[in-house]
């Protein structure tokens, strides 16, 4: 085989190129070692506990039992799948996950954005703050605490709320066992929940626009509604899209808590999500691999879904996530 000198030279080159590389990543591990040691605990817990549990997915493609374990159970290869595919209850479950996830996202958007204008306009500091801790403070509060709250509220016998449409001649309704409650329930607490927190976002991206477009705006005889328009939305748009791009993928991995704590058989009809079938399958009648194949096709959807709004995102606003 003929070497020719240019051939000689561009190898020359690269073991040179890689030598150097190598002696200054030397140099930046022994200027920086307590860097990289203080980030090797967070590293290696990613490792073992998230990315190493994920090569256990391969039962999904088993028919996994105790006894001969992860690596040494039967390949079955997408049977799991077809199982789930075929079983009645597919499309009830595809459905309710999906509304109610859309449910949530429609809902839990709009509010935190004006929420975060109106407190923008806000010229009193007392009142702003005070608006601010008790719209915040709800989202410290245990997912069980809020449930157990809204169940007491919603009791027919002791809830305030029956005793409210009861002065209006209203016979007492149980919420939770009638199933076309069961979404607005989980939503607007939901809501209730996490608005203040999400509100705190978009004020900090409030807080980083440039004071000089309000002087300007101001100048020009801009109205309140016409600043809005024209200098907050726009400023907090880029942060708006990576908030909507991760909502909308996340759509199919609705909370499974908050779902199941409100799940009883009367509303099964509606709140029987991909979630809390997950869970009886898996670990109620110990189906693992039937579980692992409903949860690994759960993250595909939510992976395609994100992928495509990110897309979709990029060619309408130039944003991403990138």
């Amino acid at each position: 085989m003929l070497i020719t000198p240019q051939a000689s030279a561009r190898g020359t080159l690269r073991v040179k190129d890689t030598s150097k590389g190598r002696k200054a990543a030397q140099r930046a591990l022994r200027r920086h070692w307590q860097l990289y040691l203080l980030v090797l605990l967070p590293v290696a817990y990613f490792i073992v506990f998230k990315y190493w549990p994920m090569t256990n997915a391969v039962i999904a493609f088993k028919s996994y039992n105790v006894i001969d374990g992860v690596w040494g159970s039967p390949w079955v290869g997408l049977d799991q799948f077809h199982r789930f595919f075929e079983n009645p209850v597919f499309w009830t479950l595809l459905r309710n996950t999906f509304i109610l996830s859309a449910y949530v996202l429609v809902a839990s958007f709009p509010i935190p954005i004006i929420l975060a204008l109106a407190l923008n306009e806000v010229r009193q500091k007392f009142f702003k703050r005070t608006v601010q801790m008790v719209t915040y403070a709800p989202y410290f509060i245990s997912t069980v605490v809020v449930v157990s709250m809204t169940i007491l509220f919603l009791s027919p016998r002791l809830g305030l709320a029956n005793d409210v449409i009861g002065i209006f001649g209203i016979d007492s309704i149980d919420f939770l066992s009638r199933p076309e409650f069961f979404r607005h329930i989980y939503v607007w607490s939901d809501v209730w929940q996490t608005a203040g927190y999400s509100a705190v976002i978009y004020m900090a991206a409030l807080a980083g626009i440039d004071p000089t477009l309000y002087e300007a705006a101001k100048v020009d005889g801009a109205s309140r509604l016409q600043k809005i328009r024209h200098i907050d939305l726009p400023g907090i748009l880029p942060t708006a899209t990576v908030v909507l791009i991760l909502g909308v993928g996340n759509v199919m991995a609705i909370g499974f808590e908050k779902a199941f704590l409100f799940q009883n058989t009367l509303n099964l009809s509606q709140s029987e999500i991909i979630a809390t079938y997950t869970y009886r399958i898996g670990l109620l009648n110990a189906d693992f691999s039937q579980a692992s194949a409903i949860g690994l096709f759960n993250s595909v959807i939510n992976l395609v879904l994100l992928v495509a709004v990110h897309l979709i995102a990029k060619r309408a606003t130039g944003r991403g996530l990138w």
